[in-house]
């Protein structure tokens, strides 16, 4: 799976090239992210608003890569659509995340 990664500011911001994260991409996803956070300077903003599906494996995998952060680093979700968002809500792991609704919220910026 491949990521579009984007510096602005300090933060990070990554994009999956893929509408579906699952068991297909998972370990492909959790290994190039493990790269990108480890290079990163700060903070990390996961951009899911082009992912339409995830699963289980999927979701195994974005929240593996919290064990990637450096002490003081952390990495918010944001543009999660729909279904995506459903599946994060009823597994109760939206608890381990900052959630915003765009990556301009996630950094604070003005619509």
């Amino acid at each position: 799976m491949d990521l579009q990664i984007e510096g602005r500011g300090g933060v990070t911001i990554i994009r999956p090239d893929e509408a579906r994260l699952d068991a297909l991409g998972a370990v492909g996803f959790k290994d190039r992210m493990k790269a990108a956070v480890e290079s990163a300077p700060g903070r990390v903003v996961l951009d899911l608003s082009g992912v339409g599906f995830i699963d289980s494996s999927g979701l195994g995998a974005v929240v593996a890569v919290r064990r990637f952060l450096r002490a003081g680093q952390a990495m918010d979700l944001a543009g999660l659509t729909g279904p995506v968002a459903r599946v994060f809500r009823l597994t109760r792991m939206d608890m381990l995340f900052a959630i915003h609704a765009e990556v301009a919220d996630a950094l604070g910026e003005a619509a």
